[in-house]
Formats: structure tokens, sequence, C-alpha cells
């Protein structure tokens, strides 16, 4: 990974957000020097904030970028649009889908770049002399470090141990997993010492809550790298009543309606079933379904996307409490603990809209098997796959729980030819 521009202008645009109305500024604020940005608590901060930027902003985001190759191979999305090459190429999947996919090659990218920029934050936080605001910025940024590691970790089978300098070498996903939890051990370690300041709470955009999150991303990756007890014991730190969410206006939209929903051109839920086989679909009575979707029933698409995607300004989750739940039961059915794992399951089952922090409820009898721990699994995913419909995990999920190979287009994605032509040290592309 060839190292990136530290400080991109955006960030510098968004330091000048902290500076005073009242003293009159005739300094070039382009001329910054990196040393002044990371040596001050308005500079880092400018840096944090915009870690966020760059993970949700359009179609470059993160967010856009992980639901769109996700969502594709796992057969939860349908092509609207053959004209959009990078879709067309995951849509259609296998051997199509290449080193050129822009949309892959954003992910990879961007995915470096909020690691490197959140590292920097990390690392020169530290030596600001109120702790507080140093446990924000560590905090803070940590989570979008953490995301963009999970990220990178679902999509590749290796993904850089290292970012910022030429010619890095690789470790393989499990591992990229674990750097995402040791970054929040940290993060949790300097919060526990001393709380986030509220001074800092007001220095970056409204909705993320950082210490929930943090546990919540931490039992995320700690279920998708095996480590099953952590993933227990991280999940039942978060506090199920609370909401963490990127927030959206009319200046910054929401990706997802901004490129899908407002252009139906893009991409649409591909039924509604959201994709599922038949041995897994939906209960027609499933209240998730008109949460996740529209539908219209004269004019293409029939199904269309609702949910998250709603409309320019509806929030983003950064994970749903319900996510927290499915942790616990899938975690419970491995023990195995088939009898508590069904009580969790079930919590899932016969949750109302009313009673979810985001109107997310299937409302349905409660299941009362007995079932195997194979058919406990199932269930499992079935209801991950409803309950967190284009959240980009579906693929992760897929391998995980052992779904046939035929339900998905892919297993892992290409590298790269920007990272492969590059750094010879970019491990070969996986066939599937």
């Amino acid at each position: 990974m060839k190292k990136t521009n530290q400080i991109t202008s955006y960030f510098l645009a968004v330091i000048l957000l902290f500076s005073s109305s009242c003293t009159k500024e005739y300094s070039d604020p382009s001329r910054a020097t990196e040393d002044e940005v990371l040596t001050s608590a308005k500079g880092l901060t400018g840096v944090a904030v915009g870690l966020q930027r760059l993970y949700t902003n359009q179609r470059t985001g993160l967010v856009y970028n992980t639901i769109t190759a996700h969502g594709f191979v796992s057969n939860e999305l349908a092509l609207q649009n053959a004209g959009n090459i990078p879709e067309l190429q995951l849509s259609t999947g296998g051997a199509n889908v290449d080193g050129t996919n822009s949309i892959l090659t954003q992910l990879w990218t961007n995915g470096n770049k909020i690691i490197y920029d959140a590292n920097q934050v990390i690392t020169n936080a530290v030596n600001l002399p109120d702790p507080g605001y140093v446990s924000g910025l560590v905090g803070y940024s940590t989570i979008f470090k953490a995301l963009a590691l999970g990220s990178m970790a679902t999509a590749w089978e290796q993904v850089p141990g290292e970012v910022g300098i030429e010619n890095a070498t690789f470790v393989t996903r499990v591992e990229g997993y674990n750097m995402a939890i040791a970054a929040i051990d940290n993060a949790l370690a300097t919060i526990t010492a001393t709380p986030v300041s509220p001074t800092f709470l007001a220095n970056i955009p409204a909705g993320v809550d950082i210490t929930n999150t943090l546990y919540a991303l931490k039992a995320r990756y700690a279920l998708f790298a095996g480590n099953y007890p952590l993933a227990l014991s991280s999940a039942n730190m978060v506090d199920l009543t609370k909401r963490s969410v990127f927030n959206f206006d009319a200046v910054s939209l929401n990706p997802i309606f901004e490129i899908a929903t407002s252009t139906n051109n893009v991409f649409q839920p591909l039924d509604l079933n959201l994709g599922l086989p038949a041995s897994v679909a939906p209960n027609p009575a499933d209240k998730r379904i008109p949460f996740y979707t529209t539908q219209n029933p004269t004019i293409p698409p029939l199904v269309r996307i609702n949910g998250f995607g709603a409309a320019a300004a509806t929030p983003f989750p950064i994970y749903l409490p319900s996510e927290m739940i499915l942790i616990k039961a899938e975690v419970l059915a491995r023990q195995p603990d088939p009898g508590n794992a069904l009580v969790e399951l079930n919590k899932i089952v016969t949750k109302t809209p009313a009673s979810d922090p985001f109107g997310v409820g299937a409302d349905l009898p409660a299941l009362t098997g007995p079932f195997s721990q194979d058919q406990l699994l199932e269930q499992i995913y079935k209801h991950r796959s409803i309950e967190l419909f284009m959240s980009g995990m579906r693929l992760e999920d897929m391998r995980r729980l052992n779904r046939p190979v035929a339900e998905r287009k892919r297993n892992f994605f290409p590298y790269p030819f920007t990272e492969s032509d590059n750094n010879p040290n970019t491990p070969p592309s996986p066939i599937f």
C-alpha cells in the first residue's frame, strides 16, 4: 500500500469549523503544515471528523461500496441499469469481477486511507493536555479504523498488516478482525481511564454513541473471527436501548438514497424475499419486509428500497441493537446451549416495531422447536439476513454459517489492480 497524502484539503476545511469567529484570520489555511494539524485539538478533531465523511460520503464512501459489493454477490440486490459497469460486474459475479472494479478499488483505497488517518489521530492525541478530549479523539477515530478494517476483512482473504508504507505485507482476514479488536480494546481502556469530555462531543457530528459502538463492533468482529466467548461478553456490554447513527441532511445526503433510492437507476432489492431461497424465505406476515421495502404494483421496479435508504436525511445505523441479540443467539447455539439460544432468537422473532429503537420488528409468533444445532443456526442465518438487510454482512454470514455456494456469486473479491500492480506482496486473487 503506497503512502497516501496524510492531510487532505477536506480535513483542512473541516479545521476551519473550529476556528474562532471573533478574530479575522488572513493566513492561507491551505498552508497549514502536518505538524500544526496533528499537534492541536482543533487540527486532530478536523482529521477525525473527516473520517466520518470519508466513510459515509456519496459513491466513494465505504457505506455505499460495502453495501453494494456485498449486496450484489449475496443476492440482496437487483441491478437496474447495465450501463453501471462496476455494479454490473458484481451483479454477474464470478470471473466477471476483476481488479478494475471501481467499487472494490474505492473500498480498498478509502479503507486504507481511513486506517492511516485514524492512526495519525490516535497516535498524536495522547500528547494533548486534556485527557477527556484525548479519550474522545481516540474512541471516535477508533470506530472508523475498526469499521474500515472490518469492511476489508469481510471482502478480502487477506488485508494489509500496515498502512502508509510501500510494499506493505499482508495478514489473514482473521488477523484483520483481531487488529480491529485490539484497536477497540485500546480505545475502551482510554475511555475507562477518563470518560469522553462533553467539549469533544460538541465538536463532532451528533449521533455516534462512542462507547456502545466500540463494544458492538468488538462483538461483531469477535464473532467473525470465531472468538465466540469474546463476542458474547462484548455483546452483553451494549445498551440495547440506545441508537448510534450517521446523520444526514439536505447537504450531506444519505448515500443509499442519493445513489440508488432516488434514481431507480442503480439497484433495488431483489424481491420481497430479500433474495433468500425458499428454505429460509421470510414469512409473508413479517413486518420487517415493509420496513425494508416498498412496492409499486405497476411501475418497475416493483420492489424498492425503504428502511435506512428511504430518504435524503434518513440516519444510517452503525449497528442495530438487535444485531447483539443475534450474536448472543449464535454463540449460545454453538456452545451448544440450544434452549437459551432459542430464547435469544425469539426476542428477534417476536419483537414488535414499536419496541425496537429503529422500528425494525418481525412481530411473529415465537419459534417452538425443538431444533438441532444445524437447524438453529439456519434459523439464525435467516433472521440475520432479514433483520440486517443491506448492512453489508450477508456474505460473511453465508461463509460462516455454511450456506450453499450456489446461493452467492463470489466467496471473496479480487485485489484491486491499483494494489497488485504496485505492491509485489499482494496475494493472488481468488478465482471465486
